[in-house]
């Protein structure tokens, strides 16, 4: 495996959503010359993915790594397999207006925080009761980390964020997997979820769907919901602890096999998703949610 270097200001990756931005490097360390090789082959794997447009890298003989480089090259290419989601906000500009449902001590500034407890700074809304104190169409991103399975209604709640998002808002979800211990041994947890949990709200529309994903086209659960998200992203988090991280390319290859036959044995223990609210600009989005497959308290 060839080490590489990132010139200074010639790396640039254009990718959906910010998830990528322009990154500056300069004379890297020996140390850091596999993270060069590794990130840079896993540019090359996921151009499509990510739509990458412009990526200038040019070969040094003094970076060729080491046998040891080369096995923190292997490590590092397959943990990269999946890029890890990130957080960063649609885009810089201040107007957008951004919610951050059950934010816990999470409070961000700049965006809504919302939770049933007043952790101090931001509003109390009892999350089970709809509609939440939005108009329809008013946010164009959403941050639901790991407050979804404590829900009373799936179905009311996303038709809820679907009602209150703007037509292509964004919308991360991180929640605990179900097979995890971060979920079953939590006795408020009430929804379990797992890497297909978001299939009967999925807009399918042009997409070439896989033998497994063809019931979609007439066997939904969604009480009839008009809610749909685009699903950009969805992936399984094995583990906070860096040392383990590696693992996320391993299961996330092909992550619906993977949960089907051998989640049992090593259990990620979150699932993330990165969504699209799919809705014709100027929707109105009322949608009765709290009586949408259950009742609003």
């Amino acid at each position: 495996m060839l080490g590489v270097e990132v010139p200074r200001a010639h790396l640039r990756v254009a990718a959906p959503h910010g998830m990528l931005g322009e990154k500056r490097q300069s004379g890297l360390p020996h140390s850091k010359k596999h993270r060069a090789c590794w990130s840079a082959v896993a540019l090359h794997r996921f151009r499509g993915i990510a739509g990458t447009t412009d990526l200038q890298i040019s070969h040094n003989s003094e970076m060729r790594p080491s046998p040891a480089d080369c096995l923190g090259c292997a490590v590092g290419w397959t943990g990269a397999m999946l890029w890890p989601m990130n957080d960063a906000p649609l885009r810089a500009e201040k107007e957008l207006k951004r919610l951050n449902v059950g934010c816990g001590n999470d409070i961000r500034p700049g965006w809504v925080n919302l939770d049933v407890v007043d952790y101090g700074g931001n509003t109390v809304c009892d999350l089970n009761r709809y509609p939440w104190p939005f108009p329809d169409n008013t946010f164009d991103e959403v941050y639901a980390s790991h407050v979804l399975e404590h829900m009373g209604n799936f179905n009311a709640v996303v038709t809820e964020i679907w009602r209150v998002s703007k037509p292509g808002a964004r919308f991360v979800v991180k929640v605990p997997f179900f097979l995890s211990t971060k979920y079953y041994s939590e006795p408020d947890h009430r929804i379990p979820f797992g890497i297909r949990s978001f299939d009967n709200y999925e807009d399918i529309t042009g997409k070439d769907l896989k033998f497994y994903e063809r019931w979609k086209l007439g066997h939904r659960t969604n009480y009839k919901s008009p809610a749909r998200f685009v699903v950009r992203r969805k992936q399984f988090h094995f583990s906070n602890f860096a040392i383990l991280r590696w693992l996320n390319g391993l299961i996330n290859l092909e992550p619906v096999i993977f949960e089907r036959f051998f989640a049992t044995l090593i259990t990620p223990e979150e699932v993330w998703f990165d969504l699209e609210v799919s809705k014709p600009s100027g929707t109105g989005g009322s949608t009765g949610s709290g009586n949408a497959g259950g009742s609003s308290s």
